[in-house]
């Protein structure tokens, strides 16, 4: 928590909510293909989606889009939820999202790391799965494939 700390500290308590709505949904997120979110696809969607807020905020619609596919796909999704608990009534201002979208891809760039990292030393997605209590499985959860497909006459 020690490490996450000066990323979110300055985040008000609705935005503090933003923050781990908007995680729940990058918990739940799997790219496509073989695909795997990294830190780096996660700042970046974050940076795209902060960057098309702040620009509607001052009155112009341009949409700012990440290069990777698995960060478009996260963007597209981060988008929709804000659009959907704003079509359930909540109000949330372009302005607080990007700001959490911001201390979001602060994190994700100070705190990622390499894959070959200790686990004490971990990536910003890995630390943040700790502390929610998800998992983040480098393997296919073995619990959904078949078991033994082997044939024998």
């Amino acid at each position: 928590m020690a490490r996450l700390l000066p990323t979110i500290g300055h985040l008000t308590e609705r935005q503090y909510q933003l923050f781990f709505l908007f995680h729940s949904v990058i918990a739940r997120f799997k790219p496509s293909g073989l695909a795997r979110l990294v830190d780096s696809d996660l700042a970046d969607a974050a940076a795209a989606v902060a960057a098309t807020l702040e620009t509607s905020t001052r009155g112009v619609i341009y949409e700012h889009a990440p290069t990777g596919l698995p960060a478009q796909a996260l963007a597209a999704e981060l988008k929709a939820t804000l659009a959907r608990i704003r079509e359930q009534g909540a109000t949330v201002f372009d302005h607080e999202a990007a700001v959490v979208l911001r201390a979001i891809e602060t994190g994700s760039r100070e705190l990622g790391g390499a894959p070959d990292l200790p686990r004490a030393e971990a990536g910003y997605l890995d630390l943040v799965a700790r502390l929610l209590q998800t998992s983040r499985a480098l393997e296919p959860d073995t619990a959904t494939l078949p078991g033994n497909t082997l044939i024998v006459p």
